[in-house]
């Protein structure tokens, strides 16, 4: 048997340590958050338990931790709804050409280059000149758009550039009017990109820090609590509630990758339907 080049032990030793740096901070958290409840917020651990978890829902001495994690949900499902629907009509708009498309698209996504906390104390700035009321439905809301929103252009530009257009001239051939080809032909065709737009907003809106920080007001979103906690808190309870909230995400990007294997199972019974003629 041919043995392996030393150059696939080196990379694999990489690669190895690549994965470790990536994902051995989450395991020390979910680990650690099993502490006994003498345990502290180091190792080694005193006792195995839940009791850590327990303490979450009970009422906290410090922090606002189910109203911070109400406020990032509904957010994260305001910026997701947003998101979807303006990139869908922006990726519509941009099949062609018309003055100002190519400085518009480059405005859209220069927010990605621009560092967050700029963005946040901007957005606040507005506001305050305004007179407006800094609040996480506003002003955060607003803030998060400059970040969701680049990604689901870029992904509705590159579906729509792939798109085949028989299929609307094959609707429009059958009388269909022009939202009809949309809502039954369209849309359909690219639910599953719709799909990873509205992960992407949901993911990237509900664990946003920095464009949040100046711009949530007073009441706080589940990443700036967590932050805050950081400074007062000196139990797991903090972890805990880290693996809760890894675990929401992990469940929330599951959710979303089923939904995209019903949607793409449905297409292509359809089409193996259409095909036998039924």
């Amino acid at each position: 048997m041919d043995r392996r080049p030393r150059s696939f032990y080196v990379l694999a030793a990489f690669f190895t340590l690549f994965v470790l740096f990536l994902y051995g901070p989450i395991l020390t958290i979910g680990i650690l958050s099993f502490q006994g409840p003498q345990g502290g917020l180091t190792f080694p651990m005193n006792g195995v338990s839940l009791h850590w978890f327990r303490d979450l829902f009970q009422e906290q001495a410090v922090g606002d931790i189910w109203g911070a994690f109400g406020r990032s949900s509904a957010l994260g499902l305001m910026v997701m709804v947003t998101t979807v629907v303006v990139s869908v009509m922006a990726g519509l708009a941009f099949r062609k050409q018309f003055l100002g498309s190519g400085i518009l698209f480059y405005a859209a996504i220069t927010s990605l280059v621009i560092p967050s906390i700029l963005i946040s104390l901007g957005v606040g700035l507005i506001f305050n000149q305004l007179g407006l009321k800094i609040h996480w439905a506003t002003s955060g809301f607003g803030s998060q758009l400059t970040w969701t929103l680049p990604f689901g252009l870029l992904i509705m530009f590159a579906v729509f550039n792939r798109f085949d257009k028989s299929y609307e001239e094959a609707a429009r051939d059958q009388g269909a009017s022009a939202w009809q080809t949309i809502r039954y032909v369209v849309l359909p065709i690219i639910a599953p990109s719709l799909v990873g737009v509205a992960l992407f907003g949901f993911t990237l809106s509900y664990d946003e820090f920095a464009r949040t920080l100046l711009t949530a007001g007073s009441y706080n979103t589940l990443p700036l609590e967590i932050f805050g906690m950081t400074t007062n808190v000196t139990t797991p309870v903090i972890y805990a509630l880290g693996t809760l909230t890894t675990a929401f995400s992990l469940a929330i990007i599951l959710a979303f990758l089923f939904g995209a294997w019903i949607i793409a199972k449905r297409r292509a019974r359809l089409g193996s339907d259409a095909g036998r003629g039924v």
